[in-house]
């Protein structure tokens, strides 16, 4: 990491742990980041949520986009700090849960975080709406995987030929690649192309062929 990218790191890493109210995230997970956008900039990305990762992918980032809610000031903080690179960051304000349905993506991300509402199904519907977005190569991050119903999408996600799981940071924070496998059209029905119902499909197409 060069060196004016670990003194951002540590910077952010150094504020305190309820600089905002709505989660935090570790000096591990934020060094990640940065190793796996390759040091930036990326060209877009985007997140859900808002805090600490907001204001290093404002430097990471030549374009990024924040769909976030200011709970806990999550937002304001990040407009309020030294750290924080307005110049590259657009903020969506609103419950995910209507703004990324009615938003369109005119352009592929390089990097996608998921960490806005976590009760069930919201981490999946954001999931929904920005997978297709995730260009062959691109990052994808999900955190809070301690969650169940989240620890749930990561199985079905590292399962997926769409995504290679290249590291956990804390049990907590996955980090996946976009593969050039096919894209799943998020329009389909498709299950039986999914790894984690595969042994299920295998099963009961055994069943039909020995039936016949």
């Amino acid at each position: 990491m060069e060196q004016a990218l670990r003194a951002l790191v540590e910077s952010i890493a150094a504020l305190p742990h309820d600089w905002h109210a709505a989660g935090s995230v570790s000096m591990p997970v934020l060094a990640a980041m940065v190793r796996h956008a390759g040091g930036g900039p990326v060209r877009r990305s985007v997140e859900t949520g808002s805090g600490k990762t907001t204001l290093l992918l404002s430097h990471l980032s030549q374009a990024h986009t924040v769909f976030a809610v200011d709970a806990g000031r999550s937002i304001s903080q990040v407009r309020e700090s030294a750290l924080f690179n307005a110049a590259t960051t657009t903020f969506v304000e609103g419950p995910t849960q209507r703004t990324l349905p009615a938003h369109t993506f005119a352009h592929p991300h390089q990097l996608a975080l998921i960490d806005g509402p976590h009760g069930y199904p919201f981490p999946d519907l954001e999931y929904y709406f920005l997978y297709p977005t995730i260009e062959r190569g691109g990052i994808l991050i999900v955190d809070d995987l301690r969650i169940p119903s989240i620890g749930r999408m990561y199985d079905i996600i590292r399962a997926d030929e769409m995504f290679e799981l290249v590291q956990v940071i804390e049990d907590n924070t996955a980090f996946f690649r976009r593969t050039a496998a096919p894209l799943i059209h998020p329009e389909s029905d498709s299950w039986w192309l999914q790894g984690f119902n595969r042994s299920y499909y295998d099963e009961i197409m055994g069943v039909s062929r020995e039936g016949r």
